[in-house]
Parts: C-alpha cells; sequence; structure tokens
C-alpha cells in the first residue's frame, strides 16, 4: 500500500502553523496594558463579591467606553473572557488557565538581569520550573551581608521550624541557630548539607558546646546530604528564600543574593523544593565537610 508522504507533511506543516498562529494571537492579545489589566481585575473578583460588568470596569481601570468595550471585544474573540446574560465579565477556564502562566513571564523577565548571569540549574525537575512562577511576588536581595542578615533574621523569627539547605554555613547562622534550638520545646532545625561543603572551623566547639548531638538524638536537629547543590532555600513557617547557580563556572547555588518573600505561593515552592530535596538525600557524613 502506498502511502503519500507529501500529504501528510503537508498536514503537519499546516498543524504546527495553525498552532504557531494561535499562540501568536493569544500573546498579541496579552501585550496589552488595558488588556492585561482587564484580566487581572477579573481574576481578583474570583475570590471577592465583586462583579464587573463594562461600564464598571471603564470606571475602576480609568478607561473610556469606547477602549473598554474594544478590548472586551478582543478578550471575548480569544476566548479569554466570557459574559452572562446579565452583563457580568468573568474568566473562562482557558482565560484561568493562561493569566496562571503571566506570573511566570513577569518573574523572568522582571529579573531579567539576574537569569542573565544565572540558572534555573540543569538537574531542576520540570515540575518546578513549570511552577516557577509562584516566585513572583518576591523581593531581590543582593549583596552577601545583607543576605546573611536576612537569614539571621529568618533564624530569630520562627517559632516552629527552620529548614535550611545551604552550600556554605556561615558562622553567624550558627551562632544565631543555637538559642533557638536549645529553648524550651525546641524550634525544629532541619537542614541539608552538600558534599565538601564549606564549614567554619569554629562549629565543631560551638556545637559541642551547645549539646548539639543532644538535639539530633531528640529529633529536634535532623540533618541529611546531598552531592551538591544548585538551588539552595533558607525558610522558616512564614518567611523563604531561594537562589540559584552561576550560569558559568559554578555548580553550586549562588548566595551572594537572594528572592525573598512572605508571600504563601513562594513559600510553598520553596517548601516543596525543600522536601523533595530532603526525601532524595542521603544520610550525614561529617566526613565529607570542608573546614575553612
Amino acid at each position: 500500500m502506498y502511502i503519500d508522504d507529501t500529504n501528510l507533511t503537508k498536514n503537519s506543516i499546516t498543524t504546527v502553523n495553525s498552532s504557531i498562529e494561535s499562540t501568536q494571537q493569544i500573546f498579541f492579545e496579552l501585550a496589552s496594558d488595558q488588556r492585561l489589566a482587564i484580566l487581572f481585575k477579573l481574576n481578583r473578583q474570583q475570590s471577592k463579591t465583586e462583579a464587573y460588568n463594562l461600564s464598571k470596569l471603564a470606571k475602576q481601570l480609568n478607561i473610556t467606553m469606547q477602549e473598554i468595550h474594544r478590548n472586551l471585544n478582543r478578550l471575548l474573540d480569544a476566548g479569554l473572557i466570557e459574559k452572562d446574560s446579565t452583563g457580568i465579565f468573568s474568566l473562562t477556564t482557558f482565560g484561568n488557565a493562561i493569566i496562571t502562566q503571566i506570573s511566570t513571564f513577569d518573574f523572568l523577565s522582571r529579573n531579567k538581569e539576574y537569569f542573565s548571569i544565572h540558572t534555573l540549574g540543569s538537574e531542576t525537575r520540570m515540575k518546578f520550573i513549570q511552577r516557577i512562577g509562584a516566585l513572583n511576588n518576591s523581593e531581590y536581595v543582593p549583596g552577601l551581608v545583607a543576605v546573611i542578615e536576612l537569614w539571621k533574621r529568618i533564624y530569630r523569627e520562627s517559632k516552629e521550624y527552620i529548614f535550611g539547605m545551604l552550600p556554605q554555613i556561615p558562622l553567624d547562622l550558627i551562632e544565631t541557630v543555637i538559642p533557638k534550638i536549645k529553648l524550651e520545646g525546641g524550634i525544629k532545625f532541619n537542614y541539608i548539607l552538600p558534599q565538601k561543603a564549606m564549614v567554619p572551623k569554629k562549629r565543631s566547639d560551638l556545637l559541642e558546646n551547645a549539646g548539639f548531638n543532644k538535639f539530633i538524638k531528640t529529633g529536634i536537629v535532623e540533618r541529611r546530604m546531598v552531592d551538591r547543590m544548585q538551588i539552595a532555600t533558607v525558610l522558616n513557617e512564614k518567611q523563604a528564600t531561594v537562589m540559584f547557580p552561576m550560569a558559568k563556572g559554578q555548580e553550586e547555588a549562588d548566595m551572594n543574593s537572594v528572592f525573598y518573600s512572605e508571600d504563601p505561593l513562594f513559600h510553598e515552592w520553596c517548601m516543596d523544593y525543600f522536601k523533595y530535596s530532603w526525601y532524595n538525600s542521603k544520610s550525614f557524613d561529617e566526613s565529607k565537610l570542608h573546614e575553612v
């Protein structure tokens, strides 16, 4: 039986071109401040009792009736929004899905200078990259001194737990965490270090004097080890930070700057990444550490 490959190829190209044109159309509709403002306004209304018709949207967004009418029609034609019989607009399922992806573009574009010299990590699972928009509502904190001070504040303000995974352990953090775990009841302290992690020479004496082994035996402190650490995070029950590796010449997380937030979505991303790393880690081996 003869199969005409030419027709198959033409059909495949037609399908691909149609898909590209559809995607281009969506990007075109999103390339408008007014249309984006409408989408975000409708997205926020879903968690409130507000309902937006044409005139209310125009007033809320300070857009003329002619402009709001034109932009609403474009969004309706694109399938991003819908209008009920009373004239109330809302996001479609498609619109809801699209708007969740906008945060990804926003996070990466706002931090394009950072990601011009950093990567998301070659070993990072796709499920975390696909959720990178969860980090959008965050603050960029540059400078190692500022970063360490931020981590010390996160340690001090913890009420329930401190989870951390860092390629190096500054002495300041050890001195800050010891009083927290020695409190009556004890703050839960779980941490992950990579093999050959750099730790200060004073660390052993500090931990011994604090009776650190006792806290390990009682389970207040738990620790694990990974081969290397490309993405790192430090978090308590409300605050979180995350850092990524340099694009060239460095395979471990860059501690010289971090993203910080108290946003629940940001915290959830960091917590999930920590748990994923924890359950895929190895037993802690003190001999693998590098004292400096």
